[in-house]
């Protein structure tokens, strides 16, 4: 499950995006805000406000720049993304936050949460 703000325009196109790659359908996304969410993939709304988070078909829990990989590894079918990301973390990892830090200045389209508010809780 590929849980991300659905209150941010920027990471709602994201998530388009990956829905559109997902041609087998095999990515489920969630709004954090959406009520019980966080706590299915094992986190609380805090945290899910920081940074995307993916938790697999293996159970594991990543987030950030690691969720990003191993959601294009699902999408794609292969491992390099995240074959990739092993030798290059550090840098993903802060291009990740600089962009989650600035996401409201990049362009997107309506938030998740305002075009579907009775799936949003008033988080």
């Amino acid at each position: 499950m590929l849980v991300f703000d659905g209150r941010c325009g920027f990471c709602t196109r994201s998530v388009g995006w990956v829905r559109a790659l997902d041609r087998r359908g095999r990515i489920e996304q969630r709004p954090y805000q959406e009520p019980g969410v966080p706590e299915s993939i094992g986190t609380d709304a805090a945290t899910c406000a920081e940074a995307v988070q993916w938790r697999g078909p293996d159970g594991v829990r990543l987030e950030g720049a690691a969720a990003v990989n191993a959601v294009l590894d699902t999408v794609t079918g292969t491992r390099l993304p995240s074959t990739v990301y092993r030798a290059t973390a550090g840098l993903q990892e802060r291009v990740y936050q600089w962009v989650a830090d600035h996401r409201g200045r990049f362009p997107g389209m309506t938030p998740y949460c305002e075009s579907h508010p009775t799936e949003c809780a008033g988080r």
